[in-house]
């Protein structure tokens, strides 16, 4: 049975290690590492596998796949201790895999796979498709609550202030690249279609303030030789405002898909 640690005890944290503690992801959870070890603690005591609570080093070692799902600052470290030990990975906070280059190099030689959903965007499968012929443009347009983006660095750093709005406020327009530095914790879903199609630098992205929206609003076109390939997506919140319930299912759901025979999907 597929042994599996986690690290990040909050809402999207929590979603998946409920599922593997249900048996909806049929593996053992070994342990949770968080920040906050009461909240940890607290988490481990809901669920019949008691995991043990440790830092991400040790719930690492006593896994087969860690799951980061503690934010983009902790992606290095997390895929980091997951090479030295030789262990498979799955994150969550996709763009903090941006400007990893040589880790990600150095975790294919050690055979680290680097495994990450789909989060809360659809059209992934058939983007990776187009990507095999040719990609012209990849767009995505993110509409969010005001609440869904407060505290992001990049309306401290500019002085935007939304929380006042009463109508849809454009707050940033440009690359994956520069999205994911300025939202971190608000656009991996950038990151996940920069990788599946033309990269962090072509991909261009918009972002919205909308407060007479409760959903967060994913819309992507990608055009190319294969054709045009349009989706939205209208996400519930989790418990963390930041993210969707979605990121957390799609997670769930690549875990399943790791343990079974019969996949679907690209």
């Amino acid at each position: 049975m597929l042994k599996i640690g986690i690290v990040g005890a909050g809402a999207m944290g929590s979603i998946i290690a409920r599922s593997i503690g249900s048996g909806e992801v049929p593996a053992k959870l070994t342990g949770l590492a968080d920040l906050d070890r009461p909240r940890a603690e607290a988490l481990a005591g809901e669920l019949r596998a008691h995991p043990m609570i440790g830092g991400i080093g040790d719930v690492t070692r006593h896994a087969d796949l860690v799951v980061e799902a503690a934010g983009a600052s902790a992606v290095e470290e997390v895929l980091l201790e997951a090479v030295l030990r030789g262990k498979d990975v799955l994150i969550l906070s996709v763009g903090g895999l941006i400007d990893l280059d040589e880790l990600i190099q150095r975790a294919a030689a050690g055979n680290t796979a680097i495994h990450c959903p789909s989060g809360a965007i659809a059209g992934l499968d058939a983007i990776k498709a187009a990507a095999i012929g040719t990609i012209e443009s990849a767009r995505l347009t993110t509409r969010k609550p005001p609440a869904g983006l407060a505290g992001a660095p990049y309306l401290d750093e500019t002085g935007i202030d939304i929380s006042g709005l009463t109508e849809p406020r454009t707050i940033f327009e440009g690359s994956a690249r520069d999205a994911c530095k300025a939202f971190p914790a608000n656009v991996n879903v950038s990151a996940a279609l920069s990788l599946a199609g033309i990269g962090v630098d072509a991909t261009r992205v918009r972002l919205i303030a909308d407060p007479t929206i409760t959903r967060n609003i994913h819309e992507i076109e990608v055009a190319g030789d294969c054709g045009l390939i349009r989706t939205v997506t209208e996400n519930t919140p989790s418990d963390n405002p930041r993210t969707s319930r979605l990121a957390a299912l799609s997670a769930v759901a690549l875990l399943k898909t790791l343990t079974r025979t019969l996949r679907i999907g690209t």
